[in-house]
């Protein structure tokens, strides 16, 4: 509302006008606010959507590869012994990560923070005897 020369404004209109004015900033950075998690959550489900298809294709892969050995090693031994051949390396490297696995299972079963235990434990003994 524009000032005239001759009147001006009372204190309660210019208050009023500062909220109307810190309100509509307000809506203005909610709406900012909101695009830009729109905007966020858009990009994020692209991402994800294609690291899903990346592995997928990934996966998809990996027996073509193994595949592509084995027809190597068929040029040179019979069909079978290749084949053969082509699933022991593959268990050669299952073997191992399914050990590493376990062992990394066992570990970190149960999920208990049990340090963190421990000490709220003390802590709570210390308090109970007056010990801070």
């Amino acid at each position: 509302m524009p000032i005239r020369a001759g009147s001006r404004p009372g204190l309660a209109e210019a208050a009023r006008q500062v909220a109307d004015h810190a309100a509509t900033i307000a809506r203005l950075e909610l709406r900012l606010a909101a695009q830009e998690v729109k905007r966020k959550v858009v990009a994020l489900g692209i991402g994800v959507g294609m690291l899903a298809a990346a592995g997928l294709f990934g996966v998809l892969a990996l027996p073509l590869l193994v595949g592509a050995g084995v027809a190597a090693i068929a040029l040179v031994l019979p069909v079978w012994v290749a084949l053969l051949v082509g699933a022991g390396g593959v268990l050669l490297l299952a073997g191992p990560l399914a050990a590493v696995g376990l062992v990394l299972l066992k570990r970190g079963s149960p999920p208990v923070p049990e340090q963190a235990l421990t000490e709220a434990r003390l802590t709570t003994e210390a308090l109970k005897n007056g010990r801070h």
